[in-house]
């Protein structure tokens, strides 16, 4: 692993006028995000959000960090897993708070994966009608995506993300090393999203990929910077344009709409996001071709991207009727349609309104999803 220098930081800038906010990105980092949060949030004390492992590996230097600046800091500790993005969860959050002491001088900082970003956002949003908020993301799908743009949200039984709001961060500090102690899959799971701002904005960046996915997944720095600070950039693009998803936004749910029902069926367990979003965006490459929107070989090229990411391609074996009541619950529905976010080619994306039922055809599902295949049930 190639070490990276303090003068090969990068700043991401979100442009929201006077909401505007900075992603900074470097390695080694983490203990320099104190004097940042005093400045950005303007907060007298910070309660950081984190999970136990990562507060174990990462929380003394980002404390130790905020201490320095003079900030009082206290840390909630939240379980594991995807079960726990729940309004349950939010609630005890807001007890501990009660208990901490937390005020409108608060502020709340998610040091984590997603999961850990969009409950303590939630939370954020919503204690005292709104905290500032500043992200610490530890896994690359956070870095490049769920840390950024002010989505934050909870889960319940019928679906992912259905209660939430915008509340963006007001700083969001990225350090590349603390993915040196995230699982390898984890790593691949992050790069679903990277492939999907370049698959649906940038050809460009989707080649550079294809060369140097394997160097960055490795944690070759002086490839995975770049890799970050672009589709960071792209996000933050989007985002500035549309920030509440009413147009543009919508292409960042490129393989979502499958990929949060694989993950509703699977109730959240053994699958990670990234890897229902991989699967998520084959599907969604493949219809592009199928409805005659996408010129041939745009989804091999994404799916061997993907595979060369060691992320899966096969939709999880369930039944197609349960698919279906899954994606009617999906957020992008009016009316008995999804606006389905499908390629024209790399780098180029678009929205088409479509039913469940032509999302996954009878004959495409019956090919794709065979029995033996991971996951619930059969066809």
């Amino acid at each position: 692993m190639r070490g990276a220098s303090v003068s090969e930081r990068r700043r991401v800038t979100v442009a929201l006028g006077e909401r505007s906010y900075p992603i900074e990105i470097g390695a080694g980092t983490l203990r320099d995000a104190g004097g940042a949060i005093a400045e950005r949030t303007g907060a007298s004390r910070v309660v950081v959000v984190t999970e136990p492992a990562i507060g174990r590996r990462h929380g003394p230097a980002l404390l130790r960090g905020m201490k320095a600046a003079g900030l009082s800091v206290a840390r909630i500790e939240v379980p594991r897993g995807e079960t726990h993005k729940s309004l349950r969860q939010a609630s005890r959050i807001y007890e501990a708070l009660l208990r901490a002491g937390a005020d409108r001088s608060t502020a709340i900082v998610a040091l984590g994966g997603g999961k850990v970003g969009d409950l303590a956002g939630f939370v954020a949003a919503t204690w005292l009608r709104g905290v500032p908020f500043v992200q610490v993301p530890t896994t690359l799908l956070a870095m490049v995506d769920s840390s950024i743009g002010g989505k934050v949200a909870v889960n319940l039984p019928q679906g992912k993300n259905l209660a939430g709001a915008f509340h963006q961060p007001r700083l969001v500090w990225i350090d590349a090393r603390t993915l040196e102690t995230l699982a390898a899959r984890e790593r691949a799971a992050g790069m679903a999203e990277i492939v999907k701002a370049a698959a649906i904005l940038d050809a460009d960046f989707f080649a550079r990929l294809e060369r140097d996915a394997g160097r960055a997944l490795a944690l070759e720095m002086d490839a995975l910077l770049p890799v970050i600070a672009r589709a960071c950039a792209i996000k933050a693009d989007v985002v500035a344009r549309d920030e509440r998803e009413t147009g543009l936004r919508m292409l960042l749910n490129f393989g979502h709409t499958v990929g949060h029902a694989i993950e509703a069926l699977q109730r959240y367990r053994g699958i990670l996001h990234g890897e229902a979003v991989a699967i998520g965006m084959v599907w969604a490459g493949r219809r592009s071709e199928e409805l005659g929107l996408a010129p041939g070989g745009t989804a091999a090229r994404l799916r061997d991207l993907l595979a060369r990411c060691a992320l899966p391609a096969a939709p999880p074996v369930f039944e197609r009727r349960a698919y279906l009541a899954a994606l009617r619950v999906d957020k992008k529905r009016t009316d008995a349609r999804i606006r389905y976010v499908v390629l024209r080619g790399i780098g180029k994306a678009d929205t088409v309104p479509l039913t469940p039922e032509q999302i996954l055809p009878a004959a495409a599902f019956r090919e794709a999803v065979r029995p033996g295949r991971r996951g619930g049930g059969r066809e």
